[in-house]
């Protein structure tokens, strides 16, 4: 049988750069904290997602090379600072490569399932077994220190139940009472005010070390939107009883120096929108209570014009890389036309 690779598809195009646009950042910031983490065990962690990552884009720019393929701008050591104070806490850069992990099983699961090319399902199959390493130490090691933080508890059910009355997904009248939240609804809100927990101390981090006023204002935004998405899920696990994740580390020092160029705080906070406006999306397909269904759809309209905000902000700046596009005909068509 011939070993053919045929040209690459558009969504194998799409990957391939998505891919190397996130990789790129995130070898940077595990630099950066590769040089401030002091415990062994959260420093060997990061050595390792740092050694994968580095691995992973490598194999990536051989690809564009391979195919012909204009190399994506991407970040590189012109959007790092490694002679930047220490700005976050080991505690931090352990959770954020627990998020990131995970955030990583589920994107190269779905680069893999949009790719055909064999050597591109492999490169992102090899993807999804180093990040699930990874997860795996990170979780570990999160339970060893005591800083894991853990879903709710409910009791076991006794027996099996079936939905017996359309008024279990009621929610939204205020003058009837609402049914007791299920373990997948608990367990989205919890997802998200851990998701939000990250996102906001990221958004005070490049805030208070941004030396643009419209960069810090809008991350300032980011960290009160973060706080009120953390209070509104917040209070609906409180009104059935159950306590929110809680995280014991402030994680961020009192650095004003920036680690990171102004273009990568703004890309990853962007990406951590795009990411957050997916989990939302599961979260209301997922729960059964009306209430909240529209609650996430709401607050999901609220990020996105927030993103929308941002984007503008990196156009501006010339801080957003367009991704690879076909030609407009119509437009070709037209300018042929003139010189004729």
């Amino acid at each position: 049988m011939t070993n053919y690779n045929a040209q690459l598809t558009t969504s194998e195009i799409a990957a391939i750069w998505t891919s190397y646009m996130n990789d790129s950042m995130n070898r940077c910031i595990l630099e950066y904290f590769l040089k401030d983490a002091e415990d062994m065990e959260i420093r060997s962690l990061v050595q390792q997602a740092y050694d994968f990552t580095n691995t992973h884009v490598t194999k990536l720019e051989q690809l564009f090379i391979k195919e012909a393929f204009p190399l994506p701008t991407g970040f590189g050591k012109e959007d790092i600072n490694l002679n930047a104070p220490r700005l976050y806490t080991d505690a931090f850069m352990l959770e954020y490569i627990g998020y990131l992990t995970r955030v990583g099983l589920l994107a190269y699961s779905g680069l893999t399932t949009t790719s055909a090319r064999k050597d591109i399902k492999t490169l992102f199959k090899e993807g999804i077994i180093g990040v699930l390493e990874l997860y795996d130490k990170a979780t570990d090691i999160s339970m060893d220190k005591g800083l894991y933080v853990r879903p709710p508890y409910i009791p076991y059910p006794m027996k099996t139940d079936m939905i017996v009355s359309k008024k279990y997904f009621s929610g939204m009248n205020p003058f009837s009472s609402k049914r007791p939240l299920n373990a997948v609804e608990i367990s989205y809100l919890h997802m998200n005010i851990r998701t939000n927990m990250i996102g906001g101390k990221l958004a005070i981090s490049f805030a208070q070390t941004s030396a643009i006023k419209k960069v810090q204002g809008w991350m300032l935004r980011g960290r009160d939107m973060t706080k009120k998405h953390i209070e509104i899920f917040s209070k609906i696990l409180a009104d059935n009883d159950i306590q929110a994740p809680l995280s014991s580390d402030i994680s961020i020092t009192d650095s004003t120096i920036p680690p990171f160029s102004e273009k990568l705080g703004m890309f990853l906070f962007s990406e951590l929108c795009a990411i957050g406006i997916g989990n939302y999306a599961l979260a209301a397909g997922a729960s059964q209570r009306n209430d909240l269904v529209v609650g996430y759809e709401r607050l999901s309209l609220e990020v996105a014009q927030y993103a929308k905000d941002g984007a503008e902000i990196m156009i501006e700046n010339e801080w957003l890389e367009q991704p690879p596009g076909t030609v407009d005909k119509e437009k070709l068509a037209k300018n042929k036309t003139k010189h004729n």
